[in-house]
């Protein structure tokens, strides 16, 4: 039976963060913007001056999913003054929630997201919350699924195209 292991990522680990980061955002979103906002994005949403800033940042985490000690899927969580959007002290945002392809529909999004559920949990936060892009069905969704509702909309820069994001969230308390 397949394993699906968890672990911190630390900075150490930037080489494999930096390939799966482009490799999961590239396979999600390549098919629906053009080349140039893609590499544009990918360089540096993905680049190592950029990940050593957050790897190292006290308010933000990265976890991996491990299926069959492969690295599958990763998971960033913010909170405090680290996050994007609301900076809630009593809240915990979910930046990203990675799959590979390959690995989709074997729930490693789900332990991912399981993951960023106990640690709120144990944080003792309000609530978690998170934004999607309004074309991605199948991200709103697992959300869905999850007991999130959408609460509000911002824009997402990728490139030089102006995206919108479902802001959604999941009470705690």
């Amino acid at each position: 039976m397949e394993m699906i292991e968890i672990r911190k990522a630390a900075l150490s680990d930037l080489e494999q963060l930096q390939t799966i980061g482009k490799q999961t955002f590239f396979e999600t979103f390549a098919e629906a913007n053009t080349t140039e906002n893609m590499k544009s994005y990918l360089e540096s949403a993905y680049s190592v001056e950029q990940l050593t800033g957050e790897l190292t940042n006290q308010f933000s985490e990265f976890y991996f999913a491990l299926f069959d000690n492969k690295i599958a899927g990763y998971l960033k969580i913010n909170y405090g003054l680290s996050q994007t959007e609301l900076k809630d002290q009593n809240a915990l945002e979910i930046e990203r929630i990675y799959v590979l392809k390959e690995f989709q529909g074997k729930k490693v999004g789900q332990a991912l997201y399981d993951t960023a559920y106990k640690i709120a949990m144990q944080r003792d936060v309000d609530y978690l919350w998170l934004g999607v892009w309004e074309e991605n069905p199948r991200a709103i969704s697992f959300y869905r699924k999850n007991g999130f509702i959408g609460f509000d909309r911002h824009i997402f820069k990728l490139g030089e195209d102006e995206q919108t994001d479902i802001m959604m969230r999941l009470k705690l308390k």
